[in-house]
């Protein structure tokens, strides 16, 4: 499928990101999104600079890591405010939902606390946003396990167990990507382009359900 030149003109996206994000998965949504029209947001938390940088991934030896400058801090983001939310591939997820402050021993009332869990649950309760996870991201919904329960998913087998338990339905499709209604999961970064022309066309059905 060839989406429509401009079918994102005048939308916005967000991309969650942190450290040991791929470089490679935030460059394609950045080109493949931009070129549709959308203005692409990455956030994270900026924990009150005005902007912050985070380190790349690292999976071959001698590579030295990539450097990225977020200006955006997920603590004052809407979800609202966007078309597409989306949450990187790696371990994104799993920094993102840290308790702060760091070192926290945390509790279980304070599983669903951070801004950032908090951010992507207002958005999965809305079925205007297409949200989209990719590999170990559905560890985003294990602290709401009520948003992922009878949910149609595919995600890595790192994060199955948890996704399980959480209630999701795992779907082991050939393509490695899965569409249900307004979320779109796929198996790992190795699927970029199938997964990204599996969220427009999910946002093509879903915009069209919405008018």
């Amino acid at each position: 499928m060839i989406p429509e030149k401009h079918i994102l003109a005048g939308k916005k996206i967000a991309v969650l990101v942190e450290t040991e994000y791929i470089p490679d998965e935030i460059r394609k949504y950045q080109s493949f999104f931009g070129e549709l029209g959308a203005e692409v947001e990455l956030l994270t938390y900026l924990w009150g600079q005005g902007e912050r940088v985070i380190v790349s991934d690292v999976t071959e030896p001698g590579k030295m890591p990539e450097t990225l400058t977020v200006c955006k801090d997920v603590v004052d983001a809407n979800p609202n405010d966007y078309a597409i939310v989306l949450c990187a591939a790696n371990y994104v997820a799993c920094r993102l939902r840290e308790i702060p402050p760091m070192g926290n021993l945390g509790s279980p009332e304070e599983i669903r606390s951070p801004s950032a869990v908090r951010f992507m649950a207002s958005a999965m309760m809305n079925p205007a946003i297409v949200k989209g996870f990719l590999c170990h991201a559905l560890w985003f919904m294990t602290p709401c396990p009520e948003l992922l329960k009878g949910r149609k998913v595919i995600c890595h087998t790192v994060v199955l167990s948890d996704v399980l338990n959480a209630g999701a339905e795992f779907v082991p499709d050939e393509s490695h990507v899965y569409a249900d209604r307004d979320l779109v999961t796929g198996r790992s970064a190795a699927d970029l382009d199938i997964y990204c022309n599996k969220i427009i066309e999910t946002y093509e059905v879903n915009n069209n359900e919405n008018k």
